[in-house]
């Protein structure tokens, strides 16, 4: 048996952390004393690590559901909810590759030129990316596009690299990254240079979904080894003296 305070040393966390996850399911109900104190077991132990790891492989939020799923005796979802997350990862990886892709065609056709297509208008842009022409007024206030003014009228006119960076921006923008990162790969760009910058921020992307792949693979065992010796066990709920 185990007092609040010991379980959470032995897990890192604060006692506040341990009483929040009891609170919300994520752990089983404590025991407690005559006089109140919650008294934990090793199976307290194994869910709060369990936790830990689902947390670190799957974001906070589907761990605490994986693990009150689990206390309902509602494995199934618990499982789904972890091959959601799996489906979710897979996916965020076949965009990286496809971002990488995209580069690899914009690095090889920097000095091209598009001459039938420009200059464009924001609304021709806008089309051809797919975008709200109040994207590009965006973007172009954050310093990421500079677009010619026409004499006279102010409207806005895009060359070809103004149309390259634009479809870089989409794509950066696509992968939720802040304008502060994506400065630095345009500037890159427009000095003609190899795009470090991009795939710099690209080869980071691809190193954490590793090392969350890892996480999970990780979590996964600390579950399975959890629902094998807790789950389909009673778990009285018992008052000490």
């Amino acid at each position: 048996m185990m007092k609040t305070a010991d379980l959470a040393a032995s897990a890192g966390v604060s006692t506040q952390h341990v009483r929040n996850l009891e609170a919300a399911g994520v752990l089983p109900t404590a025991a407690r004393t005559a006089n109140g104190y919650r008294l934990y077991t090793d199976e307290h132990l194994s869910a709060l690590h369990c936790y830990q790891a689902l947390a670190d492989g799957h974001g906070a939020p589907t761990a605490r559901a994986v693990m009150t799923a689990v206390y309902r005796d509602d494995t199934a979802e618990a499982l789904a909810l972890i091959d959601a997350s799996h489906h979710t990862l897979h996916e965020q990886r076949q965009t990286l590759a496809q971002t990488t892709q995209t580069l690899n065609a914009i690095s090889s056709a920097v000095d091209e030129r598009l001459h039938a297509s420009v200059p464009m208008s924001i609304g021709e842009l806008a089309h051809l990316l797919g975008v709200r022409t109040s994207a590009l007024r965006v973007w172009e206030n954050a310093g990421l596009l500079t677009p010619q003014r026409l004499p006279g009228v102010q409207h806005r006119s895009y060359d070809a690299d103004d149309v390259r960076d634009a479809r870089v921006i989409r794509l950066l923008r696509q992968g939720h990254y802040r304008f502060t990162r994506i400065k630095p790969v345009i500037e890159e760009l427009r000095n003609a240079r190899t795009g470090t910058a991009l795939r710099s921020v690209l080869e980071e992307r691809h190193t954490a979904f590793t090392a969350r792949a890892r996480a999970m693979l990780h979590a996964a065992a600390l579950l399975d080894r959890h629902l094998t010796a807790y789950a389909a066990r009673p778990r009285p709920i018992v008052a000490y003296t």
